[in-house]
């Protein structure tokens, strides 16, 4: 584990997540959590009383973090290996956070994937997404030819609204990032 990725574990990642609106006693979903750079300071921030589920369809990810869950002896963290689907009952969660992962997927599954998490969000929760790789962001990637205001109209016409766009330093990968983070509130449908 680097020097910034352990920094970013113990101090920094918990004083970051308590910033954009994380508190004890939550229930977290970490939506595609990779190696558990949030997922690990998400666990310490909501304590005890709360839990973090993280999803991430790649096992081989899933299988590293749970050895650093066990290594910290972590007991508030559940681990799910899905693709397709979020396993758990409808307006369950108080935050969902979808950091660093929708690049990967095109306009329809984005779709997919804010459905999804609309399903399991509590209306008195909040929807945090980074979106990285967008327009005018590097390195690009499939979100390269849209802007970050497009993106947010993408969620908002999923049933959220914009609630805050925070500017953070945050981790991504392994180093460092300017990061542009929005939290929606979900909205009653018609």
């Amino acid at each position: 584990m680097n020097t910034v990725i352990r920094e970013w574990m113990e101090t920094e990642g918990k004083k970051f997540l308590k910033e954009i609106g994380i508190k004890e006693g939550n229930k977290v979903l970490d939506f595609g959590c990779g190696e558990g750079h949030y997922t690990i300071p998400l666990a310490e921030v909501v304590g005890k009383r709360g839990i973090v589920y993280a999803i991430d369809k790649d096992a081989q990810v899933l299988t590293e973090l749970k050895k650093i869950i066990k290594e910290k002896r972590l007991k508030n963290i559940k681990l799910i290996n899905e693709n397709t689907e979020i396993p758990l009952e409808n307006n369950s969660i108080d935050v969902v956070l979808c950091y660093d992962v929708i690049h990967y997927e095109d306009k329809q599954n984005r779709k997919k994937i804010y459905e999804k998490i609309y399903r399991v969000l509590k209306f008195t929760g909040f929807f945090s997404l980074y979106p990285k790789h967008h327009k005018k962001d590097y390195p690009l990637m499939e979100l390269a030819q849209i802007e970050l205001e497009e993106v947010i109209g993408e969620v908002e016409s999923m049933g959220f609204v914009l609630e805050k766009k925070l500017f953070k330093k945050c981790i991504h990968d392994d180093y460092y990032n300017k990061c542009c983070i929005l939290n929606f509130k979900k909205k009653r449908r018609n």
